[in-house]
């Protein structure tokens, strides 16, 4: 089962002024576990940075789904609540869930995570929307596990085709293990007790 990790990393990056400076940037990818999440890390980016960098922190991330669209690379994170009938006690439970959808403002990714939850069949609010400072994805790999996009491979294959027809270019990232629903009210965090951090960082 796979789960999202946030993981952060540190190294030295070269700004646009040409100067060097030391940062720390978080990333999230699907993983099985810690440890995966620790090596795929490695793997992505030592295609992308140059030089040496460090895993300071890894932490499980609950997020149920993420739309992500091609023509920004900004994220928010979206928080919505919706009551749900529970089938034992037929009583009605809240239920809390977090999105992530790319979206050029607050307003822009109110209106994509409202179209994309248009097929929704109970009513939701959403109480709140910030912008999220993670600065890449890595989904799990399609061709390793199809039910990323919890859609039939059949279907799968007919939007692959279509897809430079789409004038929105949007995709949505799932994980197997992210289908969680968070019924604590009271938690604003995406980001559970399980965490491993460098207690030598010093930032």
């Amino acid at each position: 089962m796979n789960n999202w990790f946030t993981v952060k990393v540190k190294y030295t990056k070269q700004l646009d002024n040409g100067a060097l400076k030391r940062v720390s940037e978080p990333y999230l990818l699907a993983a099985m576990t810690f440890t995966d999440a620790e090596a795929r890390i490695y793997e992505e980016l030592g295609q992308i940075i140059r030089g040496e960098f460090n895993v300071v922190g890894i932490t499980r991330t609950e997020i149920h789904d993420i739309f992500a669209y091609d023509d920004v690379d900004l994220w928010y994170k979206v928080k919505i609540k919706y009551e749900s009938a529970d089938a034992d006690s037929e009583k009605a439970k809240k239920v809390t869930q977090n999105f992530l959808v790319s979206a050029n403002s607050v307003k822009e990714a109110y209106e994509r995570i409202k179209e994309s939850l248009s097929t929704l069949l109970v009513d939701f609010e959403i109480p709140s929307i910030m912008v999220s400072p993670i600065v890449e994805i890595f989904p799990y790999a399609e061709n390793l596990d199809k039910e990323i996009s919890r859609t039939p491979i059949e279907k799968v294959e007919v939007e692959e085709e279509e897809e430079d027809n789409s004038s929105k270019g949007g995709g949505v990232f799932s994980s197997s293990g992210s289908d969680v629903d968070d019924e604590d009210e009271n938690s604003d965090e995406d980001e559970d007790e399980s965490e491993i951090e460098d207690s030598t960082d010093e930032d």
